[in-house]
């Protein structure tokens, strides 16, 4: 599940196999988060993006996110919202690095419901992806506002399925009553990280790659949501939302109840592949979302809004894994999020709303990293 549009605010809270989580105390909250100078003219970067030796815009219209590289990194599988590529409701496609500017990708999924979530399996010649199209062929409602509050949908009708480069559902992975989504893969290629309701909230699960041996990772009030493994595969990194007043708690519940969340605090923590060892590395306030571990396996980089008053702009920032040192990577004036290594850690892949001509297109760039 991700959020496109720069007016958004993100995820909840969570706990590891019921143990206390033991918090990173964030320090340097303030480092490095200079204001966002103009766009060079002609240009895609910043100046202050220095961790960026070259960047490239790899789709141009629509909104697309969540890219991944395959194994080999020569290739991007993404989602994508686009009224010129016939996709009025988030679907499932391919690129190579060359990009997709001028012309539709490949389709790998089937075009009906919404779909969120893909990745890469082994061999890179399948990818798995979540999908509403077996309850409804049509895209579901969307709301964004209920009781006067922010919200997503949590379609009890996603299913984790895998499809082949055609286009072609070869696997089921899931065939539980309510919400299987945000699937990704460990490095190895043998263990998959999702986010389920089996439990009646919502929890990260592992499974292996033919859906079997299910294990339950977090338990604990709130929404887990949009796990990574380290490059190791021990740990995992997510987002995370813990409600502990009465009235967050009751105001949770509630929405739950309805098939929504209430996405407006976040923030991110660490843990085991088996739960243990539950960490709290940032302690922003605000939305901090989208992690993902830098090739070091010692940083994370994620998406926030904690350094803007408005809460209206998301950039990536890098912090340490203790919480320290926190370094803001990426300074559109609107919108930075889901980046993604690629497997030899040469280049980061991530969504933005720069250079979209003033609209409110995302589209999906590339980066050669630089420490």
């Amino acid at each position: 599940m991700r959020i496109l549009l720069p007016l958004l605010a993100v995820l909840l809270l969570f706990n590891c196999n019921n143990e206390p989580a033991k918090t990173k105390e964030t320090k340097d909250h303030h480092a490095a988060t200079t204001a966002p100078t103009s766009q060079p003219s002609g240009k895609l970067t910043y100046d202050q993006e220095k961790n960026f030796k070259s960047l490239k815009q790899l789709t141009n219209g629509g909104d697309n996110a969540e890219a991944y590289f395959s194994f080999d990194n020569s290739k991007l599988v993404f989602q994508a919202s686009n009224d010129a590529w016939g996709a009025e409701c988030d679907q499932i496609f391919l690129m190579d690095l060359n990009g997709a500017m001028d012309k539709k990708p490949p389709l790998l999924s089937t075009g009906l419901g919404r779909t969120t979530c893909s990745y890469f399996m082994p061999g890179d010649e399948t990818v798995l992806y979540a999908s509403t199209h077996l309850a409804d062929e049509a895209c579901p409602d969307s709301p964004r506002t209920v009781d006067g509050k922010y919200v997503w949908p949590i379609y009890e009708s996603f299913d984790i399925f895998v499809s082949d480069m055609d286009g072609k559902i070869v696997k089921q992975l899931t065939d539980n009553p309510g919400y299987d989504a945000e699937a990704t893969l460990s490095p190895d290629g043998k263990m998959i990280v999702f986010t389920s309701m089996r439990s009646g909230d919502l929890e990260l699960y592992t499974m292996d790659i033919e859906g079997n041996n299910v294990k339950q990772v977090t338990s604990g009030l709130g929404y887990d949501g949009g796990a990574f493994f380290s490059p190791d595969g021990k740990k995992l990194v997510f987002r995370s939302s813990r409600p502990k007043t009465k009235e967050a708690i009751d105001n949770y519940k509630s929405f739950l109840d309805r098939g929504l969340v209430q996405p407006t605090n976040m923030e991110i923590y660490t843990c085991n592949v088996d739960g243990s060892d539950l960490m709290q590395v940032t302690n922003l306030g605000k939305a901090n979302w989208a992690p993902y571990y830098h090739p070091s396996g010692e940083k994370i980089l994620f998406s926030t809004n904690h350094h803007k008053p408005s809460g209206r702009v998301f950039n990536i920032f890098s912090i340490n894994e203790d919480g320290s040192d926190l370094k803001q990577v990426t300074f559109d004036n609107t919108f930075d999020a889901f980046p993604m290594f690629s497997y030899d850690g040469k280049y980061l892949v991530f969504s933005s709303n720069r250079n979209n001509g003033g609209t409110r297109d995302t589209n999906v760039f590339l980066a050669e990293w630089q420490d």
